[in-house]
C-alpha cells in the first residue's frame, strides 16, 4: 500500500476563475463563502479574503446534515468569537435556507442603513458566491431561486462559467466556478479534500485514501464504524513503527470487504471494490454524522 503523495489538483479553468473573481468584485457588495461543513477548514480556500478585496462575507457551513452537529456548533461559535458571519445549513434537505437572508441583512445592516440615506433604498443587492468545486454552490443557488437553474453534479468542475441569478427579497447572486488553490501546504487538507469528493478520484490511490477515512474512522467515531460494517475493532492493534503506513486502516479494509462478500478468484479480498464502497458510503452520509475536523486543530 503505497502512500499518496501530495495533492495537486489546479486545472486552466480554476487559474481563469481567479482571474475572473477579481475582475468582478467590483460588482458586488458582499460574498457568500461555501464550505464544507465536515471539514469547515480544509475547504475554505486561504485566498479568498485576498480575492474578495475586502468585501463582507458570509461563511456557509453546507452540507450540515452530514457533519456532527456538536462539532458544528463549535464551529460556529469559533466564527462568531473571530467576528466572521456564519450559517449552517443543508441544501438538499433545505434546513436553515430561511435564515440565508436574515444572516445577509445583518451582514450589510450599515451598507443598507448608508444606502437609505443616499436615496437608494430598494436598490438591488449583488452577491458572488464562491468555493470549491463539489461543495454545493449551485445546490445553494437552485433551493434560493426556487428551480433548476445552475447545474448540479456530485463531481468537481462541473460550473465553468459565470452567471447571475435573481433571487428573492432584492438579491442578486453572481455564480462563479469552484475554485482551488495551486499548493495545499498541509498534507491532511489534500486528504480532507480527497474523502469528500472535492479532488476528482480519478488522480488519487482510492485504497490509501479508504485506509486513511477508516483510520480517522476507528479513533474518533469507532461506534458508528462498527454498526455500518458489522466488524469488529477491539483487536486490531495500532502498529509500533509509524513509517509501516495505514497498516490499521488496511486491516479495517480487509473487514469491510470480507463482511461485503468482496471476494476475488481464490478466495482473496477485493480491497479496491471495498475501498469504492467506503468513500461512496461517506460521501452518502450513510455511516453517519461524521466531521473531520474541530477547531483549534487548524486556523481558517
Amino acid at each position: 500500500m503505497s502512500e499518496v503523495s501530495q495533492v495537486q489538483w489546479f486545472p486552466g479553468h480554476m487559474a481563469k476563475t481567479r482571474r475572473l473573481m477579481a475582475a468582478n468584485m467590483k460588482l458586488v457588495d458582499a460574498v457568500v463563502e461555501m464550505t464544507d461543513a465536515r471539514i469547515p477548514y480544509s475547504s475554505h480556500n486561504p485566498e479568498i479574503a485576498k480575492l474578495t478585496q475586502r468585501k463582507p462575507r458570509l461563511v456557509i457551513l453546507n452540507k450540515s446534515d452530514a457533519a456532527d452537529p456538536e462539532v458544528t456548533a463549535q464551529w460556529l461559535d469559533w466564527f462568531a468569537k473571530k467576528k466572521l458571519c456564519a450559517l449552517a445549513l443543508d441544501c438538499k434537505s433545505g434546513k436553515n435556507i430561511n435564515k440565508f437572508y436574515q444572516k445577509l441583512r445583518e451582514l450589510l445592516a450599515e451598507d443598507m442603513s448608508r444606502w437609505e440615506d443616499k436615496g437608494m433604498k430598494g436598490r438591488p443587492i449583488r452577491l458572488m458566491i464562491v468555493g470549491i468545486p463539489n461543495v454545493g454552490k449551485s445546490s445553494l443557488i437552485n433551493r434560493l431561486a426556487g428551480q433548476k437553474l445552475a447545474k448540479v453534479e456530485d463531481r468537481p468542475g462541473v460550473t465553468r462559467g459565470k452567471q447571475w441569478v435573481r433571487l428573492d427579497e432584492g438579491f442578486e447572486l453572481l455564480d462563479m466556478p469552484g475554485v482551488l488553490w495551486p499548493k495545499f501546504e498541509d498534507k491532511l487538507v489534500g486528504e480532507h479534500l480527497a474523502f469528500t469528493g472535492a479532488v476528482k478520484d480519478q488522480i488519487m490511490d482510492t485504497e490509501y485514501l479508504a485506509c486513511r477515512l477508516l483510520e480517522y474512522l476507528k479513533g474518533s467515531y469507532p461506534d458508528l464504524l462498527t454498526q455500518r460494517y458489522g466488524i469488529s475493532l477491539s483487536d486490531i492493534e495500532e502498529p509500533d513503527d509509524e513509517m509501516m503506513g495505514c497498516t490499521v486502516g488496511y486491516e479495517i479494509l480487509e473487514r469491510v470487504g470480507r463482511k461485503r462478500g468482496f471476494l476475488v478468484r481464490g478466495g482473496e479480498i477485493d480491497t479496491e471494490r471495498a475501498a469504492a464502497v467506503v468513500l461512496d458510503e461517506y460521501r452518502a452520509g450513510k455511516i453517519g454524522r461524521l466531521s473531520l475536523e474541530r477547531p483549534g486543530e487548524s486556523q481558517v
